[in-house]
């Protein structure tokens, strides 16, 4: 290492005021480069965003901290003003918000877009091919779905968003019934349910009379019995939504959304807008917000699964085998019928299942069953 060098004053002359000001106010230069530098206002960037959720919906307060990290990263440099569902428009209508400039982002689902194109549903709703969510989110970020969702919404559709994910979501419950479990298939025949994308034809395609209602109106429909039946996303977000309080049978496992995650959205001129820094700043934020995600996921949902046990008195039913082995079957004609005109829909189906073979395979073939071990080791079964 180089021997540290020190600035002296010539002391053979005489040192004005202003000479020992300049010597000063340099070397404090040369301090305030050692450190980070506060943003000044004029510095800082501000991005308006609206997530799709309510304010303590457990995904808008992901949403949020993943607003929080950006503005640590970026040392208060970047900042997202985040407003919560409705605040400036619809949830369904905040796709279009940032592509018209009224928005600078936003927080959502791709099923929320399924009116646009069917395709949509896809990213989230449609089948897992038998992968979890996790495993789906590979296929974005290494298997080509990223390029395919930006293909859609920037080509098929013209719209000027780029969206990122995050949040491995977990498998979504059947849902919520006030009138009696679901036991077998046909109970589904006629009965009011609530959900959205695809899982919507799914639904149809067993017989069910569906409505597509945002989370806000759930609980009301439900209390009122406008629908007889609800899914809505996990324990957590399911129980600060209040289903609890309208319906004590809550039937889990399913087909219908059995993986999915959140988008982030950005109009793609404002994105475009900002440094490359910056930029990636936000995209490497969304990752580590999609680790955090998982995480929080297994505390919040494990704790409010107990409770809403305990707690609630809420009935904890799994879904019988007979209707889930339905649900596949109904996937199997629903798919056919939602590809025959709709060359993107087929074009994002095969990448899905490309992947999902290859990585099927894998995870069969190498990780064990855990459900032998949590036997053993919690004396169950």
């Amino acid at each position: 290492m180089a021997p540290t060098t020190h600035a002296t004053i010539p002391t053979t002359h005489p040192v004005s005021r202003r000479g020992l000001l300049g010597v000063a106010a340099g070397a404090a230069a040369a301090v305030a480069a050692l450190w980070p530098r506060r943003a000044a206002a004029q510095d800082t960037i501000t991005l308006k965003f609206q997530s799709g959720f309510p304010p303590k919906e457990p995904i808008h307060l992901i949403a949020a901290d993943w607003t929080k990290k950006v503005e640590e990263m970026s040392g208060g440099r970047v900042k997202i003003d985040l407003l919560p569902g409705g605040a400036v428009v619809p949830p369904f209508q905040i796709l279009d918000a940032i592509h018209t400039g009224t928005l600078d982002g936003g927080v959502g689902v791709p099923a929320y877009w399924f009116g646009k194109q069917v395709a949509f549903s896809l990213f989230g709703t449609g089948p897992s091919w038998g992968l979890d969510a996790e495993q789906m989110l590979g296929w974005i970020h290494y298997g080509g779905g990223q390029q395919l969702y930006d293909e859609l919404v920037q080509k098929e559709l013209k719209l000027d968003v780029q969206s990122y994910f995050l949040g491995p979501l977990p498998t979504q419950p059947l849902g919520w019934f006030k009138k009696g479990e679901i036991q077998k298939p046909d109970d589904l025949k006629g009965i009011k349910y609530r959900t959205v994308g695809l899982s919507a034809d799914l639904f149809k395609h067993m017989g069910a009379s569906v409505v597509i209602l945002p989370g806000s109106d759930i609980v009301p429909a439900l209390d009122r019995g406008v629908i007889d039946g609800a899914e809505w996303n996990n324990p957590s977000s399911d129980m600060i939504l209040g289903l609890q309080d309208v319906s004590k049978i809550y039937m889990v496992q399913s087909h219908h959304q059995s993986h999915e995650y959140m988008e982030i959205l950005f109009n793609k001129k404002k994105l475009e807008g900002l440094s490359a820094e910056v930029k990636a700043l936000l995209r490497y934020a969304i990752m580590a917000q999609s680790a955090d995600m998982t995480w929080k996921f297994q505390d919040w949902n494990s704790r409010d699964l107990a409770e809403l046990k305990t707690k609630h008195n809420v009935k904890v039913v799994k879904t019988p085998k007979e209707v889930l082995d339905a649900q596949l079957k109904a996937w199997d004609g629903l798919l056919v019928e939602k590809a025959k005109d709709n060359p993107f829909f087929s074009k994002v189906m095969e990448s899905q299942k490309t992947w999902a073979k290859r990585v099927g395979i894998w995870h069969q073939e190498i990780m064990v069953d855990p459900a032998p071990a949590y036997a053993h080791f919690f004396k169950q079964g």
